[in-house]
């Protein structure tokens, strides 16, 4: 079931997606994230064919520490379990950098789990600083790229 289309969305049409791959048994305002309502903060779900979000990720203005250029942050990057590993991820992904890129970033950077380390540096981010630990998700990097044109 490949990606069918990615779309800019409000923040109901991933919300289900984002609270059960990233909250899973935790309750549900544990999903809703402060940077939600913050001006210039975007949402972008991949659909399959059926219409099914099945990958998604939150995109909002957040300046990257020491970076001088307009930055984009992202966080709530995710997949549905059935469809990992098929481009979901990378097809919300991909569009979000774009979209950052059409709205003046320089730069997109996230605090991304370590064990997708190899994901983010396929898709040419750069891995930066040491590994921290994120509650309850686990241990992280700061992943950045500034190749936001890519097809």
């Amino acid at each position: 079931m490949p990606v069918s289309r990615t779309a800019v969305v409000p923040v109901e049409e991933i919300f289900a997606l984002r609270w059960a791959v990233l909250r899973t048994g935790l309750p549900r305002e544990t999903a809703v994230y402060p940077e939600d309502a913050r001006p210039g903060t975007f949402h972008i779900a991949a659909y399959d064919e059926s219409g099914a979000v099945q990958g998604c990720a939150t995109f909002f203005p957040d300046p990257l520490p020491g970076e001088a250029a307009p930055a984009y942050r992202f966080r709530g990057m995710g997949s549905a379990p059935e469809v990992r590993g098929r481009g979901f991820g990378a097809a919300a992904l991909t569009a979000g950098l774009r979209e950052c890129a059409a709205r003046g970033a320089g730069l997109v950077w996230c605090n991304g789990r370590t064990s997708a380390t190899g994901f983010y540096q396929h898709l040419g981010f750069t891995l930066t600083g040491e590994e921290f630990t994120v509650e309850p998700s686990g241990p992280h990097y700061v992943f950045v790229t500034k190749d936001l044109d890519r097809p």
